[in-house]
């Protein structure tokens, strides 16, 4: 068994003032954030989409496994093959019987159809695949831990950076989402987890009028004060 390691953590203890300046300059960037349908071509540097994986790396997970493993996609064949594939799962869902009724009426505020056109005019497409295991030099299975749950942080992580950077992105997961696997050729111990089309919103771009719930509906303080 390793014995474990450990480095000074001293971060600087700042002033109450200044936490609640910065918490509240935070929560007024994120609440900003709308998942966008409607992306501009414009090309997008790939040192941004860098910086974005690299700060979803910095998420926790089970016994530090990092179980992810983000595909970052610009080749315009690839993205067209993404597309079609997507939308083939997506018209089946909305139009073969396969959503339940509580599902599509669900749906209904959003306006989400099966046409999924943003996943070739995106600059970029990066696909989360969420590593069920890993795999020694040997061949021997590694076990990971919390995979869902490390991975759904850092998917976090990476929508939270992209929205700082001043791009758009979507949490799209067509179901079934096995192509993805097929087209961007991941071994069998990687299973598909998001796809994030990420760009500049379209000039034109329009998102649904919703309303996010308030505080005291998300929140519960125990004891009560």
């Amino acid at each position: 068994m390793t014995e474990p390691s450990f480095i000074p953590y001293r971060p600087a203890r700042l002033p109450e003032t200044e936490m609640l300046q910065r918490a509240r300059e935070f929560h007024a960037l994120i609440e900003q954030r709308r998942s966008v349908r409607q992306f501009a071509p414009d090309p997008v540097p790939r040192e941004l989409i860098e910086l974005a994986i690299a700060t979803a790396s910095t998420a926790p997970s089970g016994a530090h496994r990092q179980p992810w493993r983000f595909v970052a996609v610009d080749d315009a064949a690839t993205k067209r093959a993404i597309r079609l594939a997507a939308e083939a799962e997506e018209r089946r869902f909305y139009e073969g019987g396969r959503a339940p009724a509580e599902w599509i009426e669900a749906l209904g505020p959003l306006g989400t159809r099966w046409e999924k056109p943003y996943l070739e005019v995106a600059p970029w497409l990066v696909v989360v695949f969420a590593e069920q295991h890993g795999v020694a030099a040997n061949g021997a299975s590694i076990q990971n831990y919390y995979v869902k749950e490390s991975v759904g942080i850092a998917c976090g992580f990476f929508i939270a950076a992209v929205h700082r950077m001043g791009l758009a992105t979507l949490p799209h997961t067509p179901s079934p989402m096995g192509f993805l696997s097929e087209i961007l050729r991941r071994p069998p111990n990687e299973k598909p987890y998001v796809l994030f089309p990420v760009g500049y919103p379209a000039l034109d771009a329009e998102v649904p009028n919703l309303r996010r719930k308030s505080l005291a509906e998300v929140a519960v303080w125990n004891p009560a004060s």
